[in-house]
């Protein structure tokens, strides 16, 4: 009795694959297993495990995405407090087409002992705000967990730096450890709606008045996604959430794809000066991904002949970001940042109103060098998504739509997003954004610039070719101030002229 209960063991261990096998033959979903039964699965772990292998085996420093190795540790070494220096020169094929650099001075100056920041608020603000260069970008709460949030707004408040909550509502994870809080409104008007989901200014108003929140921001697009809205799964939707956004619990929540309060550039500009009134003169403005010049120009109209402005403008590039995207939306539409950047700088130049309106930089900002280049581009300030969730611990796992994140910081599963730990990934981001900062002076000091203001397209120059090298005051037009209104250039001409204040045209 006791030899035959030993033979149950290897029995059982063939039973299954035996039972498996079986399974396979007779299920008609899948051709391999069909053909291959049992062994056949291993095409499919092999499959899962992919990104993975990729990631940590296959791919070289420099040739990752959406993030490079070299990128990813860069992050990860200033987060962390370490030296972030590396030895035996680049690895970057400098001669390759594409390859950029900035210049450098045989006069540099000393680097400054306190970051410079930037005051947002044009001449109807009553309340501005002093910026610093690098910030959180939108993140909401429900794409990423309560503890993501909380470590982010937490390193904030002690890096002196701003928040931007994303379009998921005001929660109380913005609000508990007091970081400077941009409020973004997005179609979905999310923590200030009513029943039919429309604009509901009395609660926008009781909740931009919270002395946490600087500014307000209004979502027209964004980078990953531009024309069509947010999807948050009904998976995520738990009951906090759906509190925080005011939608059903376990329902997946789709923003819609416009606004309802607006339909014209004019209309946009006016409903602009409504909030930045119900928000008590607070810095107001909106971000968007660049698509047609002649629609951004329609809007530069109606400010003029309003005579009001936002008093920030936040260009979304369409390299991508934080959100789920489909894939012909991610790799097809929108201006990447460098063109969306330089086209909103230009029409703000050209139409006179540059000066009344601050513009921050939204995609891929991870180093000093990418902040650098974003200024002479045409920024006042920046904004990172991706980089910061890197502070906090993401490995770019590329699962933060599934809710099966491994770090806890886009996943509402508590099991899961227990394992970021508050106190030890806010000190990370508060050490991430300075050591960035600091880095950004420090290459802008050895290129002889004191001010940012001073940086300009000359000091960067982009290789065409293995024996031509133009700088971006040579590849891209720069207009001067008022010309649109005096002279159009021939580039601009016909976009200018059929501009309308009270049409959104392409």
């Amino acid at each position: 009795m006791v030899h035959s209960l030993w033979w149950w063991l290897p029995a059982g261990v063939l039973l299954f694959p035996a039972a498996m096998g079986v399974w396979d033959l007779r299920q008609r979903r899948h051709s391999v297993l069909r053909n291959y039964p049992v062994l056949g699965h291993m095409r499919y772990l092999l499959e899962a495990i992919r990104p993975e292998m990729q990631q940590y085996f296959v791919e070289r420093n420099t040739d990752g995405r959406p993030y490079d190795r070299d990128v990813r540790s860069i992050v990860y070494q200033r987060a962390k407090g370490t030296e972030a220096e590396e030895p035996f020169g680049t690895e970057r094929d400098v001669y390759e087409a594409g390859f950029e650099f900035l210049v450098p001075s045989m006069a540099p100056k000393p680097v400054p002992e306190q970051a410079p920041v930037v005051r947002v608020g044009g001449p109807d603000c009553t309340q501005p705000y002093d910026m610093a260069l690098l910030n959180v970008s939108a993140m909401s709460f429900g794409s990423l967990s309560a503890n993501a949030i909380l470590a982010l707004n937490r390193g904030a408040a002690e890096g002196g730096f701003a928040h931007d909550t994303g379009e998921g509502g005001l929660s109380e994870y913005h609000l508990r450890h007091g970081g400077d809080l941009i409020w973004e409104i997005g179609t979905g008007y999310f923590g200030c709606r009513t029943a039919d989901g429309t604009f509901d200014e009395r609660e926008f108003a009781a909740k931009a008045a919270h002395e946490h929140v600087k500014c307000v921001s209004l979502k027209l697009s964004q980078g990953a996604k531009p024309g069509i809205g947010g999807v948050l799964p009904g998976g995520k939707v738990n009951a906090e959430i759906a509190r925080v956004r005011e939608v059903p619990e376990g329902q997946t929540v789709i923003s819609p794809p416009y606004h309802r309060q607006f339909s014209t550039p004019r209309e946009l500009v006016g409903f602009i000066v409504r909030m930045r009134n119900l928000a008590g003169g607070k810095p107001t403005g909106f971000k968007l991904c660049v698509g047609s010049r002649q629609q951004f120009l329609a809007v530069c109209k109606a400010m003029l002949e309003e005579d009001t402005t936002p008093d920030f403008i936040v260009v979304d590039g369409a390299e991508g970001g934080t959100g789920a995207a489909p894939l012909e939306f991610a790799d097809n539409l929108g201006a990447p940042l460098t063109e969306g950047l330089i086209t909103v700088h230009n029409a703000l130049v050209g139409t006179g109103l540059r000066g009344r309106i601050k513009i921050g930089a939204s995609g891929k900002v991870a180093t000093g060098t990418d902040l650098v280049k974003r200024l002479l581009q045409g920024a006042d300030y920046t904004n990172a998504a991706r980089a910061m969730m890197f502070a906090v611990g993401c490995i770019q796992a590329q699962r933060c739509h599934t809710n099966t994140c491994p770090v806890g910081v886009t996943t509402q599963d508590p099991r899961r997003a227990r394992a970021l730990d508050v106190d030890d990934k806010s000190q990370r981001v508060r050490r991430y954004q300075e050591a960035t900062v600091r880095s950004a002076l420090q290459i802008m000091a050895s290129m002889g610039i004191e001010e940012a203001g001073e940086l300009a397209p000359h000091h960067l120059r982009r290789r065409l070719d293995p024996r031509t090298v133009c700088s971006y005051a040579e590849l891209y037009d720069w207009l001067a101030p008022g010309q649109l209104l005096a002279d159009p250039p021939r580039d601009w001409r016909q976009d200018w002229e059929a501009a309308d204040p009270d049409r959104f045209t392409i």
